[in-house]
């Protein structure tokens, strides 16, 4: 059976410019080492075929004329050497097109996944960007993702990538088929929102943000840092109403991606902190030293001595169960309405939306004190909780029933 590697272009063949156009001959950079990968993959047996998204191809912004030259050199270089791509395909589509042929939505290589006839075990997608894992994964494939320097600690140099396909080990990093990406892309459109969102749990550092509500961008970020994954999220809402539908929409986006990209759960931590059951929360102390791990707005991470959980500013607890459920307790009224946009009573509405949208059972719990702090130590909680729960530990799934 016939064996493909699926390839990006920019940032995994050539270098990505700072305006994220190659539409003239000098942007045209290769990555190093990249034609003697692809020789060395080609007399492998593997078949190439280009993936693009270039935004906006063809009209006033990127014309053809100056994208054509570029696009030919880089074809015709590879060419020189001896590599030969069996198709270029290529997305000309903006985001808010919302088409079918933009990675990572599958228009673009529909045809071979009409075709049984290759080897989807053997076959990869090879990109710089989660969405390229995620297409990858929505393929059936493995994606591996490339970093711009051979030095990069955020993806493979192309020596890796060949040492990771034929020898079938990725040098200073696990085998196992989960370092490969755990990535979930969703859009989510309504009369009232527009959300594109991307969660890649195995990296982090490299979050972007953009719902229109400063405030709660902050507090996404501080979900995704704490969780240590990397969350990409743009959102469009009627913010001239109010937040409510942006907030909760964006809840639900982001519990269908973590939902998305966990799969079967195989390996999973599961839980976070403390062990929740449905609608009863036991809180878990350590035997020798009676400590209870929370965090406050001044996120002290570690362990802080406790012998009564009403000491503590935050108590969250959270178990990926696939059962659905979330309790919020809070001491005292939050002491602002609004913080910069931020409704407080939309805290409860948010975490409930993403739970019921993961399958998680949450517990949440904050006392009294300044309302900035009582939100944010919530979403970092929430962060340091879910950390633990996602973070690959093992190769069973963690349910005595068989399921989650």
């Amino acid at each position: 059976m016939r064996k493909y590697l699926f390839i990006d272009r920019d940032g995994t063949l050539v270098y990505e410019p700072e305006d994220y156009q190659v539409d003239a001959l000098d942007k045209v950079k290769f990555l190093p080492h990249v034609i003697p990968a692809l020789l060395r993959l080609q007399e492998a047996g593997y078949s190439l075929v280009m993936v693009s998204n270039q935004d906006g191809l063809g009209t006033d912004s990127f014309p053809l004329e100056t994208f054509t030259p570029a696009h030919e050199l880089i074809l015709n270089t590879l060419e020189s050497q001896g590599i030969d791509f069996e198709q270029v395909l290529i997305c000309p589509h903006k985001p808010e097109d919302n088409c079918e042929c933009r990675k990572p939505k599958l228009g673009l290589v529909q045809a071979y996944l009409n075709d049984p006839s290759w080897d989807r075990a053997s076959s990869y997608f090879i990109g710089d960007r989660p969405t390229d894992l995620a297409m990858a994964q929505a393929m059936g494939i493995t994606g591996l993702k490339v970093g711009a320097f051979e030095d990069s600690s955020d993806g493979l140099s192309w020596d890796d990538i060949v040492t990771t396909i034929i020898k079938g080990e990725r040098k200073g990093a696990p085998t196992s088929e989960t370092s490969a990406g755990r990535v979930a892309h969703v859009v989510r459109n309504t009369r009232e929102t527009k959300i594109d969102l991307t969660v890649d749990l195995d990296h982090s550092g490299a979050s972007s943000i953009h719902t229109g509500i400063g405030f709660f961008d902050h507090m996404l970020d501080q979900i995704a840092t704490h969780a240590n994954f990397n969350l990409t999220v743009q959102v469009e809402g009627d913010l001239e109403v109010d937040g409510h539908h942006t907030i909760e929409d964006t809840g639900i986006a982001l519990g269908t991606a973590l939902k998305q990209a966990l799969g079967d759960k195989r390996g999973i931590g599961r839980f976070g902190f403390v062990v929740p059951m449905d609608e009863v929360m036991a809180q878990v102390f350590a035997a020798s030293t009676d400590e209870l791990l929370t965090i406050g707005a001044d996120t002290k991470v570690g362990p802080c001595a406790a012998t009564d959980p009403e000491d503590h500013n935050i108590t969250v607890a959270l178990d990926i169960s696939g059962r659905p459920h979330c309790e919020f307790e809070l001491n005292a009224e939050f002491t602002r309405e609004d913080i910069n946009g931020f409704e407080t009573q939309m805290v409860s509405h948010f975490f409930e939306s993403l739970a019921v949208a993961m399958g998680l059972t949450l517990h949440m719990k904050v006392s009294s004190g300044n309302a900035h702090h009582q939100v944010e130590a919530l979403f970092k909680a929430f962060g340091r909780a879910l950390r633990p729960a996602i973070k690959v530990v093992g190769t069973e799934l963690p349910s005595s029933k068989g399921t989650l």
